[in-house]
């Protein structure tokens, strides 16, 4: 697999895809926040924040993210391009959306706008993920933990880091709801599907032989 990071492989697609992928992954945080329906777990907590700061919504992303990748030294993780990108562009993506996308009046838009908004969240994940530049700062910080600590499982870690946030987002007045509900089901499912079609294919490992240079010995001709 191509290194985090490495763009002397396929430096074009990567990047685009990469962008393209955090760009999307901001729309449908504010397709979600539109909703009114409910967020995923750290977004309820970057809500309640935005509430009590009085801050953009996408400013307080992108502080937290920049927090939580302060984590990473004392797990010695080493971040990718991705990474910082992740950190800096949802948050810009998000903030600029929400000031073009009003609020959904009635049930039936407001569903369809969570309906599309985790989809979205979903096919992002699955852009910048295959990407291969390096996971988000929260992803990071998940796999960081127990890769130091391999006794505990990544789905508790994640369980109780994702827990935590959105019970201390509902003490902060985020919105929790169906729409939290609703993606906790199912952005597992979509993650699974969209990785696979969108990762960038293994660099080979040989690198495709010169006409006319000479072949190792042994080689058959």
């Amino acid at each position: 697999m191509a290194q985090i990071g490495n763009l002397r492989y396929r430096p074009a697609r990567r990047l685009v895809q990469l962008c393209v992928g955090l760009a999307l992954y901001g729309i449908s945080m504010a397709l979600m926040i539109r909703s009114g329906l409910g967020l995923d777990p750290w977004d309820v907590f970057h809500q309640g924040l935005a509430r009590q700061t009085h801050l953009s919504f996408g400013t307080v992303t992108i502080a937290v993210g920049a927090l939580v990748l302060l984590l990473w030294i004392p797990l010695r993780q080493r971040p990718g391009l991705g990474t910082v990108s992740n950190v800096v562009v949802i948050g810009l993506v998000v903030d600029a959306t929400l000031a073009v996308l009003p609020p959904g009046e009635g049930l039936p838009l407001r569903a369809a706008l969570l309906v599309v908004g985790i989809v979205a969240n979903g096919a992002a994940t699955g852009l910048y993920l295959g990407a291969g530049l390096g996971p988000g700062p929260r992803d990071g910080l998940m796999t960081g933990f127990t890769a130091r600590r391999p006794r505990y499982s990544l789905r508790l870690v994640r369980t109780v880091i994702e827990v935590t946030v959105l019970g201390l987002g509902w003490l902060l007045g985020g919105t929790v709801g169906l729409g939290t509900v609703a993606y906790a089901l199912a952005i597992g499912p979509l993650a699974q599907l969209f990785i696979p079609i969108f990762a960038v294919p293994a660099q080979p490992a040989v690198e495709p032989a010169v006409p006319g240079a000479p072949r190792p010995a042994g080689e058959a001709a």
